[in-house]
């Protein structure tokens, strides 16, 4: 077994603390998930921050969007540690517990288990669906 993998969420404004909070309220638990946020800083600020919070070890970082500053920053990060940083772009609730619950996998094994998730879910009602009826 390795090192237990670290969390890293990026995002755009305060979306990465307020997801942890969530994260962290539902998990009842706290910690192996950091945040950082692009709030002022340049590209290349931001891939040093990400580099400092990175360390050596195995890396999991978490970007909102798949495009702009903090996947950009994400993926110049990974070009330069190819075997300890995994991005995920399009995170989500569903997607940061299973990280929380599975930090203790291999970093390769968690990025398959991540990797599994579709992010999305969108549910339709029937057209004969009474608007009445709850649930």
């Amino acid at each position: 077994m390795s090192d237990v993998v670290q969390g890293i969420l990026v995002g755009h404004g305060e979306l990465a603390d307020a997801m942890l909070d969530a994260v962290e309220e539902i998990a009842g638990t706290r910690g192996g998930i950091v945040t950082l946020n692009n709030r002022g800083l340049t590209p290349r600020a931001l891939e040093e921050r990400l580099k400092q919070l990175a360390g050596d070890g195995p890396s999991v970082v978490f970007v909102d969007l798949p495009s702009g500053s903090c996947a950009l920053a994400a993926r110049r990060l990974q070009f330069g540690h190819p075997h300890h940083i995994a991005l995920v772009c399009g995170v989500n609730l569903p997607l940061l517990l299973d990280f929380l619950f599975n930090r203790e996998l291999s970093l390769e094994e968690l990025v398959e288990r991540l990797r599994a998730h579709v992010g999305v879910s969108i549910e339709h009602p029937p057209r004969d669906a009474d608007p009445s009826v709850p649930g």
